[in-house]
C-alpha cells in the first residue's frame, strides 16, 4: 500500500503526526497574525493541500489518495463543527471548511502529475546504500 521506501514508516508517521498536528492547533485558541481579513484562510489551505499532498506521495494507488482526500474533507468539516460547538475559543466558519476542502482538491491533484514520486525521490536521496 505504501511506496517503495527504505523507511516507510518514517514517511507514514510523518504524515500522521501532520494529522495530530492539524487536530491540536484547530482546537486551540487562534493566534491573531498580521495580514488582511481572511488571509487565515491560506494557512487552511495549505495545511490541507500539505497533509493530502502527503498522501499522494506516501500512498501507492490512487484509491489510498482518494479515500485520503476524503478522510481530510471530514476532518476539515469535523474540526470547524468542533470548533463550533465543543470549543468556548474558536468559531466554526464554513469557509474555512472550503479552504481545507481546496486544498485537498489541489493536493489530491498531485496524483495525475510526476509530482506524485517527489517523496520516493527524496527516501532514495537521503537513504541511498552508500558504495563501499
Amino acid at each position: 500500500m505504501l511506496r517503495p521506501f527504505r523507511f516507510p514508516g518514517l514517511w507514514l508517521g510523518l504524515w500522521l503526526l501532520g494529522w495530530l498536528l492539524c487536530v491540536v492547533l484547530s482546537l486551540m485558541p487562534s493566534v491573531n497574525l498580521p495580514g488582511p481579513a481572511h488571509s487565515d484562510k491560506i494557512g487552511h489551505f495549505l495545511a490541507y493541500f500539505s497533509l493530502t499532498a502527503w498522501a499522494v506521495w506516501t500512498f501507492r494507488a490512487r484509491r489510498a489518495h482518494l479515500l485520503a482526500a476524503l478522510a481530510l474533507v471530514g476532518l476539515g468539516i469535523a474540526m470547524e463543527f468542533a470548533q463550533a460547538n465543543l470549543t468556548r475559543v474558536r468559531l466554526g466558519d464554513v469557509r474555512d471548511a472550503l479552504a481545507n476542502t481546496l486544498g485537498v482538491a489541489v493536493g489530491l491533484s498531485l496524483t495525475f502529475t510526476p509530482l506524485q514520486f517527489l517523496l520516493e525521490r527524496v527516501d532514495q536521496a537521503l537513504f541511498r546504500p552508500k558504495n563501499p
